[in-house]
């Protein structure tokens, strides 16, 4: 029987979709701005990839929102630790349930969570305790996750039936989310975690630093700068590829938010999913333009959840604008782009293959999962 350790940050990835940037320290502000706790959902996504094997699985979980109710919701037996769990729940839950569940003889300690989870986690675990982290986190820096929960479910399904994957020692890093809100990235390392490392399926840590292809960028923004037409809704993602769009525009940008920019106007910036859905009611030709993440590919559902599954259904996949250089493509080394919406129907229209701008009136097709 493989004894699975499960760790649910309930609060993970709140801030998101309401444009808060993180979820640390402020989850009340982020329910009191109308965001839905997602963190529970992501979970059964990665369990639904391996309900086949629920027989050979022993689930060893936290009472109440850190994994019961979780595992309530889809039927599965698990057995509960000896665990107070605070409301709101508190990373020290969180350090607490993973010691106690290191003690239980686990095979595997997962959990969902962002960045600041995989923190607490790593700051108590033995290094010989393998750890894999399904994200559900506004940050995703960390080289600790799969990269979707669907992702994480294989591996876990890999490990259940024997597959032969390899453990490797992974970063795990966080960054200051005060800075991160005022716009300036401090990522910082904190340590390891033993992880299991199953190609495409675990992603890699985020690339920082600015790409050293200028020239490329300013080609890709004076192409989408003509091509931009009167009276269209753009909605320009986060990221330094969209923000040097904005500056060749002469804008003011948010670089780790959502702007909307009409008839080469920002006429709104550091969208939240609601502004933005209050925008859709008001214009009927809408583009979202976003870059892909390096090192991981991440097209939809990092750093930008404000663009929900409501908004990406309204807008439609034709309306999508992804912009990348041919370099960091190369650097996927074959690995299609992802898209991690959060719901799974979708993220399944959305897979195919994609146009992504990689120049002035240049675009390769390449495909996205």
């Amino acid at each position: 029987m493989f004894r699975l350790g499960l760790i649910v940050n309930p609060l993970a990835g709140l801030g998101g979709s309401v444009a808060l940037k993180g979820s640390d320290g402020v989850a009340e502000l982020a329910l009191s701005k109308g965001a839905e706790a997602k963190a529970g959902l992501r979970t059964q996504n990665a369990f639904a990839v391996f309900e086949s094997l629920k027989d050979k699985i022993q689930v060893i979980t936290c009472p109440g929102a850190m994994g019961e109710e979780v595992l309530e919701g889809i039927n599965w037996h698990y057995e509960l630790i000896d665990l107070a769990v605070s409301y709101p729940s508190h990373c020290h839950d969180t350090q607490q349930a993973a010691q106690l569940l290191q003690k239980m003889n686990i095979d595997l300690l997962l959990f969902a969570g962002g960045d600041g989870t995989a923190r607490d986690i790593c700051s108590v675990v033995d290094d010989h305790v393998p750890v894999l982290g399904i994200p559900a986190g506004v940050k995703i820096h960390s080289g600790v996750y799969g990269v979707t929960p669907q992702a994480s479910g294989e591996v876990v399904k890999m490990l259940v039936t024997g597959e032969l994957v390899d453990l490797k020692n992974q970063d795990v890093k966080d960054i200051d989310e005060e800075a991160f809100r005022n716009n300036q990235v401090k990522a910082k390392m904190f340590g390891e975690m033993l992880v299991p490392e199953a190609g495409q399926f675990v992603q890699s840590v985020k690339q920082g630093g600015m790409e050293q292809e200028e020239l490329v960028l300013e080609d890709m923004a004076a192409y989408l700068s003509q091509e931009m037409e009167d009276d269209i809704l753009y909605l320009v993602g986060s990221g330094k590829t969209t923000a040097f769009l904005m500056d060749y525009l002469h804008l003011e940008n948010t670089l780790l938010g959502l702007d909307a920019v009409v008839n080469g106007e920002l006429i709104q910036s550091d969208l939240a999913e609601q502004d933005i859905l209050c925008l859709l009611e008001q214009y009927k030709d809408v583009r979202i333009i976003v870059s892909v993440i390096g090192g991981q590919g991440h097209v939809l559902g990092r750093g930008n959840q404000q663009l929900s599954a409501k908004v990406i259904q309204r807008v439609g996949r034709k309306n999508l604008l992804v912009l990348c250089t041919k370099t960091k493509l190369a650097d996927l080394a074959g690995r299609p782009l992802i898209v991690d919406t959060g719901d799974v129907a979708l993220d399944k229209q959305l897979a195919g293959h994609i146009e992504v701008i990689t120049g002035y009136q240049d675009k390769v097709l390449y495909p996205i999962q």
